[in-house]
């Protein structure tokens, strides 16, 4: 699981002066359910998302980005700032396969508003039998 993005995340909200709870009804989810994403207990976040980043007014690039002070590694797993030690702290993936997965996650959450768009047509067309 991913902590590095749970922290950022309760920072965010923090920053809002949201409560956990508060948050966790904004996101229609359990705080329990929110609190495993702050803790990185789950990758569960990325279904909420797009509500995240809505509720605490961020860009997705802003949860996802590397931290300051983390080495950033190349394409060939090399680091380009190894303090002279040879020893990769804080290892972080690239730009590249960052704006890869950037794309990926907007691609999945296109996909799950289409889905949505199609359940609620569904629901309506069995409402209204």
């Amino acid at each position: 699981m991913n902590t590095t993005i749970g922290k950022r995340i309760r920072t965010f909200r923090e920053n809002k002066g949201f409560s956990q709870e508060e948050l966790a009804e904004k996101l229609h989810i359990s705080r329990s359910t929110y609190q495993r994403i702050e803790n990185g207990e789950t990758n569960s976040w990325i279904n909420h998302i797009e509500n995240i980043c809505h509720s605490l007014e961020v860009n997705l690039d802003d949860i996802l980005k590397p931290e300051e002070g983390y080495v950033q590694v190349n394409n060939n797993n090399e680091s380009t700032n190894d303090n002279g030690s040879g020893v990769i702290q804080n290892q972080t993936i690239n730009y590249h396969n960052s704006d890869r997965l950037i794309e990926n996650l907007y691609d999945t959450i296109a996909s799950l508003k289409e889905e949505n768009r199609l359940l609620k047509e569904e629901i309506n067309l069995l409402k209204s039998k």
